[in-house]
């Protein structure tokens, strides 16, 4: 066997199981609502997680491994609308050029990118109610500067 067919049969092995969502190759396949859809539901995943650890705290101990499920499940969730905004969105669809063309739509767009990382930062960080119903408004604010009308 070649060494460099050996090396990629060892890099094939070694190669991590799951892939980032967008490669930020320009490749024109993926399409802005499906990726917004996708963060609907890794919103109403952190919702509905939420509510069960706030209901399954109540007894931890005979409720301790769906309680860690859910905790590990919301957490992911939260962190996939962090790395869809920061790798899709700031990398690829908020284009500098814009803030020249139209400065306000830029900041705009911009700020709401930041409030949307944040706000799923403090949904790993808690269940609190009032975290959640932030990330809720600002997703529907992202949602309505990212839509393809």
């Amino acid at each position: 066997m070649k060494p460099s067919l050996l090396l990629l049969c060892a890099f094939g092995l070694l190669a991590p199981a799951t892939i980032s969502a967008h490669c930020q190759v320009p490749c024109g396949i993926y399409d802005d609502n499906n990726v917004l859809g996708k963060m609907h539901t890794d919103f109403v995943t952190i919702e509905k997680a939420s509510k069960q650890i706030v209901e399954l705290s109540k007894d931890p101990a005979a409720n301790a491994h769906q309680l860690t499920r859910w905790i590990i499940n919301k957490e992911e969730h939260a962190q996939s609308i962090q790395e869809t905004v920061t790798n899709y969105f700031l990398a690829q669809r908020l284009k500098p050029g814009e803030a020249k063309t139209d400065k306000d739509a830029y900041l705009k767009k911009l700020t709401t990118c930041h409030k949307v990382i944040v706000a799923a930062m403090k949904c790993k960080q808690s269940t609190d109610a009032e975290a959640v119903g932030t990330l809720h408004d600002e997703l529907h604010t992202f949602m309505d500067l990212f839509s393809m009308k």
